[in-house]
């Protein structure tokens, strides 16, 4: 019975410390609304270029470097197939910056209609009712 409880505890442990880590899309809207955060696109130049979240900082244009130490930041990639937010996150949180990755990424942000920019226009796409149901 013990090792049971061991196992609840453990998985708890892990539950609680993805909550602590993980923001999802509608909490990083108000925190950067906030100025408590900056969301920082980690995604290759193509994939910038083809759209990102607006006023999103580019990882590779800034650097580690070129981010702000002020506020919290909200890394992203694609989507929930994606990891390479995750092991960037890793990098900036061994450096010492307050970071938190986006559930869901780039692509549960523009299907619940948050702004997208590409190209310098910025659009917002009708909410997809599949990610944004109402309790």
């Amino acid at each position: 019975m013990t090792g049971m409880d061991d196992s609840i505890a453990a998985r708890l442990a892990h539950v609680d410390a993805r909550l602590a880590y993980e923001i999802d899309v509608v909490a990083a809207a108000g925190a950067v609304a906030r100025g408590e955060a900056v969301l920082v696109d980690t995604r290759r130049q193509e994939s910038w270029d083809h759209g990102h979240i607006a006023g999103a900082l580019h990882l590779v244009a800034l650097g580690i470097e070129g981010l702000p130490r002020d506020r919290t930041l909200i890394v992203y990639g694609w989507g929930p197939g994606c990891n390479g937010a995750t092991a960037t996150a890793r990098v900036l949180l061994a450096a010492g910056l307050d970071t938190r990755e986006l559930f869901g990424g780039y692509e549960y942000w523009a299907r619940n209609g948050f702004p997208t920019e590409a190209d310098g226009v910025i659009t917002r796409r009708e909410p997809d009712p599949l990610v944004t149901a109402e309790y």
